[in-house]
């Protein structure tokens, strides 16, 4: 079914599905470890990388998420 779609309809789903979902478990894995064995050198890429979809987000002219 994915071959059906549109390449912009594809491209849209990506973005606005899939990557706030990476993004946001990178950052829930990187909070895990921090918890568990404290600030490591994964634990603190982990969490940069889940910030990165916060900030496209807010340069994007969305809003930031709440509870940080």
């Amino acid at each position: 079914m994915w071959l059906f779609l549109t390449r912009r309809f594809r491209m849209w789903v990506l973005l606005t599905v899939l990557a706030p979902l990476a993004t946001g478990l990178l950052r829930r894995l990187g909070l895990a470890l921090q918890k568990r064995n404290g600030p490591t050198a994964v634990s603190n890429g982990l969490l940069r990388a889940g910030d990165v979809g916060d900030r496209a987000r807010v340069k994007l002219g969305g809003k930031p998420r709440r509870g940080r």
